[in-house]
């Protein structure tokens, strides 16, 4: 008797419990659902306009490959107004940068690069930018703009190319020796990096036939100190 009246004193606490309690459980259950559905929504949505970015992107290349540039431009800021974070629009303003270069309209390309370069979260994108934007003001004739341009970041994976960019640079300057310096340090990497080793081989032996060059550039045993072994 005593057990039987033990169970039914702890059902009536447990039912008492509930009384005061039901509420904020039921509400509890009512909010995770919410969040979880909210959760679900805004998955499908980030897929769904990643998906539709792609899409417009895709379209924009299409338009480029058939020369309708004016199409290309009326999609692109299409994609601006309507999926103004999505990384598809950088890279639909690069390639806008080259199609302007092949137009030889380089002062468009110079401005649509750095807002790339400035704009982007993506840091390797932003290094794109920044080694074409180079390239872009050396074809401007503006050699030591190119060089800022390359000098003012860490290069980081990039470093090879931004080495042979700035080889080419000087190069154009008729500085031969910097830019045999820099087409060897470019090739150093060139094993694990994406350069043209072969590319690079033919430049710094063009410039190793020319006797200024290698004469400008130390050899191991000058650069040595005095007393150096």
């Amino acid at each position: 008797m005593d057990e039987y009246l033990s169970e039914k004193e702890q059902w009536e606490a447990l039912k008492g419990w509930l009384r005061t309690n039901g509420v904020w459980i039921i509400a509890g259950i009512a909010f995770g659902a919410l969040l979880l559905a909210g959760w679900r929504w805004y998955q499908a949505r980030v897929d769904r306009v990643a998906v539709e970015a792609g899409a417009k992107y895709g379209q924009i290349l299409e338009a480029l490959d058939r020369g309708d540039k004016t199409r290309a431009t009326t999609l692109t800021a299409e994609l601006e107004r309507d999926y103004s974070s999505s990384p598809y629009l950088d890279q639909a303003h690069l390639v806008a940068a080259r199609v302007a270069v092949e137009s030889a309209e380089l002062d468009r390309a110079v401005n649509i690069l750095k807002s790339v370069m400035d704009g982007t979260k993506d840091k390797q994108l932003a290094l794109v930018a920044r080694l074409r934007l180079a390239r872009v003001q050396a074809a401007q004739g503006k050699p030591d703009e190119a060089l800022a341009t390359l000098n003012a970041a860490d290069a980081g994976a990039f470093k090879p190319r931004f080495q042979e960019a700035r080889g080419d640079v000087l190069f154009a300057k008729g500085d031969k020796a910097g830019a045999l310096k820099e087409y060897r340090a470019a090739r150093e990497g060139a094993i694990t990096q994406s350069v043209d080793a072969q590319t690079l081989d033919l430049k710094i032996d063009d410039l190793l036939a020319d006797n200024t060059a290698v004469a400008a550039v130390p050899t191991v045993e000058a650069a040595k100190p005095a007393g150096a072994k």
